[in-house]
């Protein structure tokens, strides 16, 4: 009997990737949701065997698919497939039921031994796999960029809970084209506008691509910060330097690395340097108002879990980098 499959993913660029990946030769249907909640609504209309189910999404993310799936009759088994690849989150959703975990990009061999390591494939004679409606339409380069974010995200984050032994909390990156003046309102976290903050920034370059990274801290998170990092002195200025760099080195090392490593590009880089110290948003931008006019913003909020501790990273593209990078970016949504 042909297995009834459900890709569930906020990305169309990441839906149409699993669906190419699947084995052609499954006799399986495919149909596709954009969120949890259309996931869950699927499921109770028609006849699920298998979800393969991302973890940040809107409306309804993984976690909370797996919870509501917990007390559902005849639920699909569950494949968790992620760029979040903590340890934790690893844990988290095989304690809520997921039989197994995959990261994004899916590899096709890995998929396929997992399928067979389930069970998955059935038994008789195959029609084939069958995709119902369509993985995705059309795609814009910033659709295009979230998806490998969101890989980049995931990869950073994951060094960071290893490090610290803590759980970061990932959300759906943002990804704007944006003139100078409306950097400020990008910014997710409303009490960063009337916080003060501080921030680092470092340069890089590859391929015809430019960009800076900016990573903003409140003021705030100062005290969790030392706290994780097992720093018992007094916090002075030149101390909140060392720690803006060290979390620093982390998140942005790390994501640019992962963002290369899709792009096929080996980014040269420059070095980190202290943007400002308590200051507001509105300065922190107005510092370097000359240096950025119009710019393609991929914006990345983390939290740890259980601390107070959060800090917003932009990346900001130059505008002569968006036609190399649409050029890069193209292959994910190329048909094999």
């Amino acid at each position: 009997m042909s297995k009834k499959i459900l890709i569930c993913d906020d990305s169309g660029i990441a839906r149409k990737q699993l669906a190419r990946v699947l084995p052609t030769e499954w006799d399986a249907e495919v149909a596709f949701a954009t969120n949890g909640q259309e996931a869950l609504d699927h499921i109770k209309q028609n006849p699920t065997d298998i979800l393969f189910l991302d973890l940040n999404m809107p409306v309804l993310d993984g976690y909370q698919t797996l919870e509501a799936l917990q007390g559902m009759a005849n639920a699909p088994k569950v494949m968790v497939v992620s760029g979040d690849i903590q340890a934790q989150a690893v844990q988290r959703v095989s304690a809520l039921g997921a039989i197994d975990f995959l990261k994004k990009p899916v590899d096709k061999d890995v998929l396929h031994k997992a399928i067979v390591s389930h069970g998955l494939f059935g038994a008789g004679a195959s029609a084939g796999l069958v995709v119902s409606g369509s993985a995705a339409d059309d795609f814009s380069l910033s659709q295009c960029l979230q998806e490998v974010s969101n890989v980049a995200m995931g990869r950073a984050a994951s060094v960071l809970a290893d490090m610290l032994n803590v759980f970061v909390k990932l959300p759906v990156p943002k990804v704007n084209i944006l003139e100078v003046s409306e950097l400020q309102m990008a910014l997710t976290y409303g009490s960063m506008n009337t916080e003060r903050c501080s921030a680092v920034t470092q340069g890089f370059v590859g391929a015809g691509i430019a960009m800076e990274a900016l990573l903003i801290f409140s003021d705030s998170s100062f005290p969790d910060m030392a706290k994780l990092l097992n720093v018992s002195e007094d916090i002075d200025r030149a101390l909140e330097v060392e720690l803006q760099m060290d979390i620093s080195s982390v998140l942005i090392g790390p994501f640019i690395k992962a963002l290369g490593d899709q792009l096929n590009i080996d980014f040269s880089y420059s070095h980190p340097v202290v943007l400002g110290q308590h200051i507001k948003v509105a300065d922190l931008i107005n510092v370097k108002r000359a240096q950025w006019k119009r710019t393609l913003a991929v914006e990345i909020v983390y939290e740890v879990d259980n601390y107070k501790i959060s800090c917003d990273l932009m990346l900001l593209f130059t505008e002569d980098s968006l036609p190399v990078l649409e050029n890069l970016l193209s292959y994910l949504v190329e048909d094999e």
